[in-house]
């Protein structure tokens, strides 16, 4: 398990716009300079995922790239 981390503050993070019509799936990222937070709106006191910005690259196109689909 990863190690990385930057600091972050709960007004850098924004809810994902796909997660207004979704209330019960809601994530929220925080796009910095040193990569990218996410947590789980619904649990903002939770753990953080903090990923490298190529990792956070690596996972969009994953998913631009449909291999995610179930």
């Amino acid at each position: 398990m990863s190690t990385f981390k930057f600091p972050v503050s709960r007004k850098d993070f924004k809810k994902s716009s796909w997660s207004k019509n979704n209330p019960k799936t809601c994530v929220e990222v925080a796009i910095k300079p040193e990569g990218v937070a996410m947590l789980d709106s619904k649990n903002p006191n939770g753990k953080i995922l903090f990923f490298k910005n190529d990792e956070w690259q690596a996972f969009i196109s994953g998913v631009k790239n449909k291999e995610f689909d179930i």
